[in-house]
């Protein structure tokens, strides 16, 4: 892949995208195609909505939550983690690579942290064959 990865971000508003906020204000350097979309809770991100940002042209989906034990919802990043596994095994089965999703746990005040995993999943995907979907059967 020669160009930028588009990569969809959904960040926990409590957690993730003030993390992201403050990698603004402190002028941390991240990917310009990454996309952020604030959501309440990591644990609210249905599986669905990373399918549909793949299906309609992301080249990848990065889900940041609260540092597990330390959502302000409780369970919702406990949540996001089992959703995980059912998302990754179903990116896998209908061929995405795996490299494609990733889930990313960082507190408020470590934007250093949002924004290497920002770059780590923009260098693998420009890394990656071009068309990242992995081979399907015949």
């Amino acid at each position: 892949m020669n160009r930028n990865p588009i990569i969809i971000a959904f960040c926990c508003n409590w957690c993730a995208y003030a993390a992201a906020d403050l990698a603004g204000i402190a002028r941390l350097q991240y990917p310009g195609s990454i996309r952020i979309i604030r959501v309440m809770c990591s644990g609210m991100v249905h599986p669905e909505m990373v399918l549909r940002a793949l299906n309609q042209g992301a080249d990848g989906v990065i889900i940041g939550g609260c540092q597990l034990g330390d959502c302000h919802y409780i369970k919702g990043n406990e949540m996001a983690l089992a959703r995980s596994e059912i998302i990754a095994d179903t990116l896998d089965d209908l061929g995405f690579a795996p490299e494609q999703f990733q889930l990313v746990w960082v507190s408020a005040a470590e934007p250093e942290r949002l924004v290497r995993a920002f770059r780590e999943m923009s260098e693998q995907l420009r890394a990656a064959p071009d068309g990242a979907e992995a081979e399907t059967g015949p």
